[in-house]
């Protein structure tokens, strides 16, 4: 089979390549009837279309395109720069564009390797893959936390509002003991914080985890409810409630707590040691008088 040389759009020459080769870059639009060609061993360059053997091949081949042509620069892939484009893009879309520029960069880097030589622009495309890729997989790492940092925030608020609750019921049932131990009667409200400091074990149980104040205590007692005889006392009178009012505070509603600590929930122990989470607008029905 023949070999044949080639003179390209960029002047140089190309070959020998064989008879089979020189019909596919017919085929491809690569070269056209205009072409110089020369046949191994001549010494005429002449048009291929003067060729008899090419003559029929390029009549029916494509125009070519002069980006593909022997020696011209390949044109670069349109999808594969979009790709990149789309890939930044990702940083502003929260990994929207990223989505498609990874698509696209698959796709161009398969033209471009399909192409024979026709399209350039891989590494673009590859670039366009490695960016869109990364911020598809950073994108879950920053929104994860921001979706959970909410559900956080609200199962602390509610361990808190649990442990706040434990407190009370603690200190319920130390006014309980100190009243067995003195003739079933209310420690003293000036003193009561002194008074079933013993039965509490640890001052940790008179501060409320949703408080980060220096304060000793975050309770109140009843002043009402002072050195009475319990079995006296109905049993739905408040006894103990959420304050700001320190260490051994004692008196009514106007210590009661600004603003509810727990999701609009206040916490209140009653004479009979039950514990409830009351909204604030329920505060107003309390039972103060024994």
């Amino acid at each position: 089979m023949a070999n044949y040389n080639l003179i390209g759009r960029d002047q140089k020459q190309y070959g020998p390549i064989t008879e089979e080769q020189l019909r596919q870059w017919i085929a491809e639009g690569r070269v056209n009837a205009q072409s110089q060609v020369q046949a191994e061993g001549a010494t005429e360059w002449k048009l291929l279309a003067d060729f008899p053997e090419f003559r029929d091949a390029v009549k029916s081949s494509p125009p070519p395109e002069p980006a593909a042509l022997p020696g011209a620069a390949p044109k670069t892939s349109a999808m594969a720069v979009t790709s990149l484009v789309l890939g930044i893009l990702g940083f502003f879309t929260c990994g929207i564009t990223a989505l498609v520029g990874l698509i696209l960069g698959i796709i161009a880097m398969i033209n471009v390797k399909n192409s024979g030589g026709r399209l350039g622009g891989k590494g673009i495309a590859l670039a366009g893959v490695i960016v869109s890729g990364v911020f598809l997989f950073l994108i879950p790492l920053l929104i994860l936390p921001a979706m959970l940092l909410p559900a956080l925030a609200k199962a602390k608020q509610k361990a808190q509002e649990i442990n706040c609750v434990n407190n009370e019921k603690q200190l319920g049932l130390a006014i309980r003991i100190y009243s067995g131990d003195n003739k079933d009667q209310f420690p003293p409200a000036a003193t009561w914080c002194d008074a079933i400091k013993p039965m509490v074990g640890s001052e940790r149980i008179l501060k409320c985890p949703a408080v980060n104040s220096g304060s000793r205590c975050d309770y109140a007692f009843n002043a009402k409810l002072s050195g009475l005889d319990v079995g006296k006392v109905n049993p739905q009178t408040v006894m103990l409630f959420e304050s700001n009012g320190g260490w051994n505070a004692n008196g009514g509603p106007e210590l009661l707590i600004g603003s509810a600590r727990h999701a609009g929930m206040v916490v209140v122990t009653f004479a009979d040691g039950s514990v409830q989470q009351l909204r604030e607008s329920q505060l107003g029905t309390l039972r103060w008088d024994p």
